[in-house]
């Protein structure tokens, strides 16, 4: 008889653990006020304090290389930084002095957007850490600050769907959602997604009810959760004795309980596996009894990480490698267009129309005497949802993450808003195609950096002009809606720009030719 895998999920929250844990996460959360700042917070101070200690403790055992935690500890610093200068900015207009500490309740724009941040970036650095708890105190107190803030809800909802708890989260998720006219995150399939994930998870412990008559009274609503878990144990012990009635409506009823009592999504998503796993072992391999509730533990789970999508062809698009691309471009004089203020400023529109293919980036803005009307090839990095519904021959994704750009592809293109599109071998050209590390290159390459980097590798352009790149010198020309997001770091565009002007050909005030 096949031995079964102890997979009880891992439980967290100290005593929580044995003397039952929220059944809620999101109600932990305090509640949001209505105004934009609350003057005298003790719950931004209590979460400064555990900010300042998770920092100290990253500072002191250090990170081993691990590039999220590394970002996460900068953006803790940034935070401080901004708190301190944020409570003695305004009496002395001078930076604190050492050992000195921020007056309370300071939450100007600078701190706020310093959480944020510092909360993404804890989130970002997964499981398996005290990083989750973190996130979910500083979401907490980003809405308590401004509860009307929509990256605020947006951040409560993704930290929430992390922790497991789905409900939590679609409220998050509809609270962003009532306030945005724009769903540049994708936020409205995802939530479908989750709604259909929730409906199926239903009818899958349903199911599982009505075919173990009892075991959902075996164990109480009021039960801890060591008490399930010592419920679910027993009944493993007793499935690998052969013992398999006494298990059965053990092991359903702990199922029962963790979905009666909103356990963690993917602690249940585990148990259940594990649980389909026995049922089939011990009918030796044979699954035909259990298709109703395998298909309703598929869909559950494929819903929570791909929600449907109404065009599965996304408009008959064709995928191209580098192969395919280098082919398109052969031979056609190429203009990238920048989203500068000093190219939104001109009037390049009719010079910038007369080339072969028009190159634009991200959130680019149309101004058609300034920045030309065509629009050939759009190249974005994939977190951004900006422009992906304008009309264009050709979609260039980039992305350092497989699963998240996947993701992002599947959610963000929209059906006939282009004919091709680049896959995963145009993904991240200057280190997959160039081979260059993060030794060698050890910023983060901007989508006009990967396109230009790649434009130039293929070598196969008689004309290859950049219009308006003064590296953001004169400010941005973007959609309204990107306004917000932070333009590349001055050391990325140094590089960038070192590296441009290395190969320059000819260079003036709003073009720099390659070729």
């Amino acid at each position: 008889m096949t031995k079964a895998r102890r997979l009880w999920p891992i439980w967290r929250g100290g005593k929580n653990a044995e003397n039952g844990r929220s059944r809620n996460t999101g109600s932990t959360a305090t509640a949001p006020s209505d105004g934009p700042h609350v003057k005298d917070s003790k719950e931004l101070e209590e979460c400064l304090r555990v900010c300042a200690l998770h920092a100290d403790r990253l500072s002191a055992a250090g990170t081993d290389g691990d590039r999220k935690r590394t970002a996460l500890a900068a953006k803790l610093r940034d935070l401080r930084t901004a708190y301190a200068s944020a409570a003695h900015a305004p009496a002395s207009g001078t930076s604190p002095a050492a050992g000195t500490s921020p007056a309370s309740g300071t939450c100007t724009n600078e701190v706020f957007d310093a959480l944020l941040a510092a909360g993404t970036a804890a989130l970002e650095c997964g499981d398996g850490g005290e990083e989750p708890a973190l996130a979910l105190l500083i979401s907490a107190t980003v809405l308590a600050e401004r509860g009307s803030s929509r990256a605020g809800w947006r951040l409560r909802a993704r930290v929430l769907e992390a922790a497991g708890d789905e409900i939590a989260a679609i409220d998050a998720y509809e609270r962003y959602l009532a306030l945005t006219d724009d769903d540049w995150y994708g936020v409205a399939p995802r939530l479908a997604g989750l709604r259909i994930a929730a409906r199926q998870q239903e009818e899958m412990l349903r199911l599982l009810a009505r075919e173990c008559p009892g075991a959902e009274e075996l164990v109480t609503a009021s039960a801890s959760v060591s008490e399930v878990r010592d419920v679910w144990e027993e009944g493993l012990r007793l499935h690998e004795k052969g013992e398999r009635e006494r298990a059965e409506p053990r092991l359903v009823g702990a199922l029962l309980a963790m979905g009666r009592d909103r356990h963690p999504v993917g602690e249940l998503q585990n148990a259940v596996g594990q649980y389909l796993d026995l049922r089939i072992a011990a009918a030796d391999g044979d699954a035909s009894a259990l298709r109703g509730l395998i298909g309703h533990y598929a869909e559950q789970r494929r819903n929570r990480m791909r929600p449907p999508l109404a065009d599965p062809t996304l408009g008959g698009v064709d995928w191209i490698g580098v192969g395919e691309l280098r082919n398109l471009i052969a031979g056609k004089s190429i203009c990238l267009v920048a989203n500068s203020e000093s190219l939104g400023r001109g009037s390049l529109g009719p010079e910038i129309d007369a080339y072969d293919l028009v190159v634009r980036f991200s959130s680019y803005r149309i101004d058609a005497p300034a920045t030309g009307t065509r629009t050939d090839l759009h190249a974005t990095a994939h977190e951004h949802g900006f422009n992906w519904d304008r009309s264009v021959t050709t979609r260039m994704v980039f992305g350092g993450s497989a699963e998240k750009w996947g993701y992002s592809l599947r959610e963000r293109l929209v059906p006939g808003a282009q004919r091709y599109v680049t896959d995963d071998s145009v993904r991240w050209p200057l280190r997959h195609l160039g081979g260059v590390d993060w030794d060698a290159w050890p910023s983060v390459p901007t989508s006009g950096f990967n396109t230009l980097w790649l434009l130039d590798f293929l070598d196969v352009s008689p004309a290859l002009d950049l219009f308006g790149f003064d590296f953001y010198e004169s400010g941005v020309h973007r959609l309204p809606g990107a306004m917000r997001v932070p333009v590349t770091s001055e050391r990325e565009r140094t590089s960038e720009k070192a590296w441009v002007m290395e190969r320059a050909q000819s260079v003036n005030d709003m073009r720099i030719s390659l070729r």
